[in-house]
């Protein structure tokens, strides 16, 4: 039996930055972000397929453990199937500080990640 390579999981600097002003307020949220993270290295494909944007992008809601509300006011993260063994999370937000995120805005990232590889 083989096994598939563990899918590779890469961060847009702006996952990166909004990650690190959401930990100052929430203590626990790389902890609420690991498991997540092992099911994309698995292959999994959680959440649900936003359309629209071009892109193979999908947006999936984890707990808030320091805010004990469940999935619904936790976070939301989007991420994006770069290939079958590679996917980049784009962006974090709390539900609390935000209601969504437009088409626009999650392919500014995109563009702006995919430039930032070609230098």
């Amino acid at each position: 039996m083989t096994d598939s390579p563990p899918v590779r999981v890469q961060f847009a600097n702006e996952f990166k930055v909004e990650l690190r002003t959401l930990a100052k307020r929430y203590r626990q949220i790389r902890t609420d972000l690991q498991p997540l993270i092992e099911q994309l290295q698995a292959g999994e494909l959680p959440g649900d397929q936003i359309s629209g944007t071009g892109y193979t992008v999908f947006k999936v809601r984890i707990k808030n453990s320091d805010i004990c509300k469940g999935k619904s006011a936790g976070y939301r993260i989007i991420y994006q199937i770069l290939s079958p063994t590679s996917v980049l999370l784009l962006l974090i937000y709390a539900k609390s500080d935000r209601t969504g995120v437009s088409t626009k805005e999650i392919q500014a990232v995109i563009k702006k990640f995919q430039s930032d590889q070609a230098q």
